[in-house]
């Protein structure tokens, strides 16, 4: 669950998939007419929690709008293949057409602090 801030400063929640980066960075995949991204660009300021029972684990961070190629192909072709969009990891040059047509974008989030309750 991404969580952002409107522009009233009230929450906004969305239910994503994401990717680790070697870095420990989260990847997020985002339309660029969605409130998520909409919101991570005007206030940077997000949190990602990941439940697992009544386990869970915060991840606050600062989110990093990835809207041009070629990273975002590339970000978006790593994504594609780790959450099971892509039998593969797709090609990113043969993707950006589809990217373009979708408005599909990248949030790259880094960590500032992360929780993990039992």
């Amino acid at each position: 669950m991404l969580a952002t801030g409107r522009a009233d400063g009230s929450p906004q929640q969305s239910m994503v998939g994401y990717l680790v980066d070697d870095a420990g960075r989260l990847l997020v995949s985002a339309k660029t007419y969605t409130a998520k991204w909409r919101n991570a660009v005007r206030q940077p300021r997000v949190s990602l929690t990941v439940p697992d029972g009544r386990a869970h684990l915060v991840v606050y961070g600062s989110a990093e709008a990835i809207d041009t190629d070629p990273l975002r192909a590339e970000l978006t072709a790593d994504l594609f293949a780790a959450l099971g969009f892509a039998p593969e990891r797709p090609d990113p040059a043969t993707i950006v057409e589809l990217l373009d047509q979708q408005q599909r974008t990248v949030l790259r989030i880094t960590p500032t602090k992360v929780l993990f309750q039992a």
